[in-house]
């Protein structure tokens, strides 16, 4: 039979319309339904590739930090720094408050982050000393979110890729550095120091089932360790 002879798939919708309604499916019904003619009829499923991340480079993570520090501002300092060290989601860090960082433990909760998932992700133990005179500083202003803008509300998402994109400028970058290339960064950074994907975990958000299965016998503080003992080698 070739294609052009198949009865129209929308013929055969309705033929089958009069089977499932009276089961009164729900789309998780369908999803099982379809799983199981693809299996009947031996379809193998097709899948597109995915596009590998672009991913900065050491050096330009170096030039784009420069012209960072070189503006001498001090909350997109710790900005781009926390983005850098923690590789949180750009809608992760716009619902960070102040209550939710811990300097003593040197970590930041994520409430609610993809997925609806809570967690916690460490920052290196230098990176406390500058992290607490922002938090001061802040504070002092009465600000309740980590990053507010100069309306005393928190940064939108927009907001903090503009700032962002400033600084791709500033130092003369080609392709823009976005939070997800910075995120990105980080997670092959990570990789490439030979870090189990269980302790990278923290970091990257992402429930894997095998890494799920090995995470669940380790804690963040084994997580913490692996990462400290490699971040004096980071690049800023």
């Amino acid at each position: 039979m070739t294609k052009e002879s198949r009865t129209p798939p929308s013929k055969i919708a309705k033929q089958l319309i009069k089977y499932l309604r009276p089961q009164r499916p729900d789309y998780n019904y369908l999803r099982d339904l379809f799983r199981h003619l693809r299996k009947e009829l031996d379809i193998s499923v097709t899948t597109t590739p995915k596009k590998l991340p672009l991913v900065p480079t050491e050096e330009e993570i170096k030039k784009y930090y420069e012209a960072v520090w070189q503006e001498k501002n001090t909350q997109h300092m710790v900005m781009i720094k926390t983005l850098l060290y923690t590789g949180i989601r750009v809608s992760e860090l716009i619902r960070v408050k102040i209550s939710d960082i811990d300097l003593e433990r040197c970590q930041i909760r994520i409430n609610k982050g993809k997925g609806g998932k809570d967690r916690i992700v460490p920052f290196p133990i230098s990176f406390r000393e500058i992290l607490s005179m922002y938090i001061t500083q802040i504070q002092e202003k009465k600000a309740v979110y980590f990053f507010e803008s100069s309306w005393k509300k928190a940064y939108s998402d927009r907001g903090i890729r503009k700032i962002l994109m400033k600084y791709t400028q500033a130092a003369g970058i080609e392709s823009s550095v976005s939070p997800h290339k910075l995120r990105h960064f980080l997670l092959t950074w990570l990789k490439k120091q030979g870090i189990d994907d269980a302790l990278i975990q923290p970091y990257s958000g992402h429930e894997s089932r095998q890494s799920l299965e090995i995470y669940s016998r380790l804690s963040i503080q084994e997580a913490q360790k692996e990462y400290n003992e490699n971040i004096g080698k980071f690049p800023v």
